[in-house]
């Protein structure tokens, strides 16, 4: 791997604990982990461990941040980039605003260049020159990971069970009437407050969803903690390949229940639905930028078990024309299909319409840019953002609306999609909350 030395390691565990522990010593930090999923063809590496940040990019207006994130990728050519895209970039990108209130003022964007890194592949790691693996491991014994809660948290929706049920039949009303095919539409949950230290939530967050597409994200203070089981979209040398997830359900621990899940959601009409109608977005987005006659479904209504839930994954890819770079590849895609709908820009603006906070970082992503030039993208799905200031916290749940949405199932989707990050905050496996 470019610029990184292959070394070995005695301790592997003990070096990637002490790593975690210290995270919280810095101002940017980015830990991504497949958590050992054996299924993703496309996949770089198990995981890889950023710290510390040479150069960095934090921007709080989304107008001009992708000029302005092109801008930073050419003054720093050839580097490891680590970071996160904000849901309301799509304000730079089309003619939309955002005008719903949000507890946290989140950036358009952040991304850094990190001091200190390790990738991690088939028990092999490469590290940078900056990272002395000596003094690391040396230091782990002094260094105490503790979850300092005192206080248990309380949920508080932002949007009582009788709005969102409300709201899905005026989604369905809009579908009637022609105006869209499809709707994401998701609601937003507070928790506060949150004294565990991020590191132990994340650690016990990752143990319950085992995701492909985990990873833990800060900067300033702000912690993002995802078990995100979604790859938005990644670029190896040419080839794009975006993998949107639309359909779930949720795992029994007895096989015959769990087999006979799994079966009903494959054969399920309308997620069959949902996934067909962004598959054609996600075809009609990357031929915006690949090779004419290159977008192909590599495969369709894929069922994938993962530790709480079956998803309903397709595979979308193209070959990306010459003319064009991997971040126009982005550009052309954002926000991912999946977390918006169809038509897309009358989706985006029915969802500021209907949901009463602005997104931020939820259904945004996370990911790198290699020296390469490759990237690979998750989508911020299943994920606790936290400001440890504030000792708060929120989370977002939603799913698909479509002509036969039945608004109590869609409710039920979002609560088999919240379980395990109520569980990690010790909160019961409702979503009733305060109001």
């Amino acid at each position: 791997m470019e610029q990184l030395r292959l070394v070995e390691i005695d301790d592997a565990e003990k070096l990637k604990r002490h790593i975690l522990n210290q995270f919280k010593q810095v101002s940017f930090a980015c830990h991504l982990t497949s958590n050992g999923y054996t299924k993703d063809k496309y996949g770089a590496f198990d995981a890889a461990y950023a710290w510390g940040a040479e150069h960095s990019l934090v921007l709080s207006e989304e107008k001009g941040a992708f000029e302005q994130l092109q801008w930073f990728q050419k003054k720093h050519p050839n580097q490891w980039i680590f970071g996160c895209l904000s849901y309301d970039l799509k304000n730079d990108l089309e003619q939309l605003k955002s005008e719903n209130p949000h507890w946290l003022k989140s950036p358009a964007l952040v991304f850094f260049i990190p001091k200190y890194l390790i990738i991690e592949k088939n028990q092999q790691f490469w590290v940078s020159n900056a990272v002395d693996l000596n003094k690391l491991i040396a230091q782990e014994s002094n260094t105490v990971l503790s979850n300092n809660a005192t206080k248990a948290p309380k949920l508080i929706p932002s949007t009582s069970k009788d709005l969102y049920l409300q709201n899905v039949q005026d989604i369905k009303q809009h579908i009637i009437e022609g105006d869209i095919y499809e709707m994401n539409y998701c609601v937003e949950f507070t928790v506060k407050p949150v004294q565990a230290n991020p590191i132990h939530l994340f650690k016990d967050l990752n143990e319950r969803g085992k995701a492909p597409f985990s990873c833990y994200f800060n900067f300033e203070n702000i912690h993002l903690l995802s078990v995100s089981p979604e790859r938005y979209l990644a670029k190896r040398q040419s080839k794009l390949i975006s993998q949107p997830i639309k359909g779930t359900a949720a795992r029994y621990k007895n096989r015959s229940e769990d087999n006979a899940a799994a079966d009903k959601l494959f054969r399920s009409e309308k997620d069959r639905a949902e996934n067909v109608m962004i598959v054609d977005l996600v075809r009609n987005d990357l031929a915006r930028v690949s090779e004419t006659g290159t977008i192909q479904v590599e495969e369709l209504f894929g069922i994938y078990p993962f530790k709480t839930v079956h998803q309903m994954i397709s595979t979308v890819s193209g070959q990306l024309k010459a003319t064009h770079t991997g971040l126009d590849a982005i550009k052309a895609s954002f926000p991912m299909g999946s977390m918006t709908g169809a038509p897309k820009h009358r989706s985006m603006m029915l969802i500021d319409k209907y949901e009463n906070r602005k997104r931020g970082f939820y259904s945004g992503a996370i990911g790198y840019f290699t020296p390469q030039g490759d990237f690979d993208f998750n989508v911020v799905i299943r994920t606790l953002i936290v400001d440890q200031e504030k000792e708060q916290a929120s989370f977002s749940v939603g799913g698909a609306i479509v002509y036969d949405s039945v608004p109590e199932l869609e409710y039920e989707e979002c609560l088999i999609k919240a379980r395990a990050l109520l569980e990690a905050l010790g909160l019961p496996a409702n979503l009733e909350g305060e109001s």
